[in-house]
């Protein structure tokens, strides 16, 4: 569940860290209202849009007056930015920087530890720095079990180059951040800029956040879930519980697993085709979860080919087979569909498929096979 700048803000501020005073507003009038309770002049108008680029696409402001919150803001609300409305803009007090850094936590699931990531050179894409000087970068990997403590923060601090006057306001920042991203369930947390002010202080002047919603349940986040982002696939795929992602391409990936339907996005790549989106049905692949992936996939005229993939663990291969066959029974389906099963009594399933089998429904061996069918397929239409 991805924040917007003005949510990751608050999200930081309820960890005590410094983060610039400011409002969200989605009207002109209030924008110019906000500004006046701010008190302060000059306010930055910031879009608040899930996309980089703002800056450049005119959607952050400096405003020295009211009139000129007014023009800007008019500007901005209803801008389109990389594809994105902007229904909401930030209105904040300007901040005096003297430098600028970088700094995040994130989860390398390789290594089995969080990875942080420090740099004396923010304000611009971490992407870029790691390219053209990826030494610039101070990581470090930290045992879930051990956290990260004073003495390590500080090392890391000195590692990454800050200017010794920034040392113990980045010390206490970091500190902070790395408790809002554990405690807070997040995916990642990042400050980019964080700055040093001509005063000594150390501030966060953006926020990217990014919870994990499978904590949900733990927290009251019903405010975050209610300004998702969604196309009208994934709020439909939401609605059903699904776990959605839409892309590009034109064969629609049903899989059980998300590790299995990365996988599966890989080998219809490999397979020169383009998948249409990521859809994990998780472990059940009843009736009713087929039906509704399969009805999702189905409303997007992209799709030309419907590639089911499933490795049957705990779902034993004939409640698949009889969860597939159900589901087409409810749902009418435009799309040649290739099924993929494996697994727990795949030999079982695979036999309960088999005489419904036919041009709009076929069957392969492995997923390589079955992604090539599904590819060719896409091709045809």
């Amino acid at each position: 569940m991805d924040l917007f700048e003005y949510q990751g803000k608050q999200f930081f501020a309820s960890f005590d860290i410094p983060v610039s005073k400011g409002e969200a507003v989605t009207t002109v009038e209030d924008a110019v209202a906000a500004a006046g309770r701010i008190g302060e002049y000059p306010v930055v108008i910031k879009a608040q849009v899930q996309v980089g680029g703002r800056g450049k696409a005119g959607g952050i402001k400096l405003a020295n007056t009211a009139e000129e919150v007014r023009e800007y803001a008019s500007n901005i609300l209803g801008m389109d930015i990389k594809g994105h409305t902007v229904n909401v803009v930030w209105i904040e007090v300007a901040s005096d920087i003297a430098e600028e850094y970088y700094a995040s936590f994130t989860l390398d699931r390789s290594a089995k530890k969080h990875l942080g990531m420090l740099s004396a050179e923010g304000g611009v894409e971490i992407e870029a720095v790691a390219e053209e000087n990826p030494d610039a970068i101070a990581k470090i990997w930290i045992d879930p079990v051990d956290g990260l403590d004073e003495p390590t923060a500080r090392a890391w601090v000195k590692a990454a180059n800050l200017n010794p006057a920034a040392e113990d306001g980045a010390v206490d920042i970091l500190l902070k951040l790395y408790r809002a991203y554990t405690e807070g369930d997040a995916d990642l947390a990042e400050i980019n800029p964080l700055i040093l002010k001509p005063t000594g202080e150390v501030h966060a002047l953006d926020a990217k956040v990014t919870l994990d919603d499978n904590a949900m349940y733990r927290h009251e986040w019903a405010e975050y879930e209610a300004t998702q982002e969604r196309d009208s696939r994934e709020q439909a795929a939401h609605e059903k519980g699904l776990q959605y992602v839409g892309l590009d391409g034109s064969v629609g990936i049903i899989a059980n697993g998300a590790g299995l339907a990365m996988s599966t996005l890989d080998v219809v790549n490999q397979a020169g085709g383009k998948p249409a989106n990521f859809l994990d049905i998780g472990g059940g692949a009843n009736a009713d979860v087929m039906a509704g992936a399969l009805e999702v996939i189905n409303n997007d005229p992209a799709v030309k080919a419907i590639f089911i993939n499933i490795f049957g663990g705990i779902t034993r291969g004939e409640e698949v087979a009889n969860g597939i066959i159900e589901a087409l029974g409810r749902v009418t389906i435009e799309s040649p569909i290739v099924i993929r099963l494996d697994g727990t009594n795949a030999e079982e399933g695979r036999a309960i498929l088999a005489p419904h089998l036919s041009d709009q429904l076929q069957m392969q061996p492995t997923m390589l096979e079955a992604a090539s069918k599904a590819v060719e397929l896409a091709a045809s239409r």
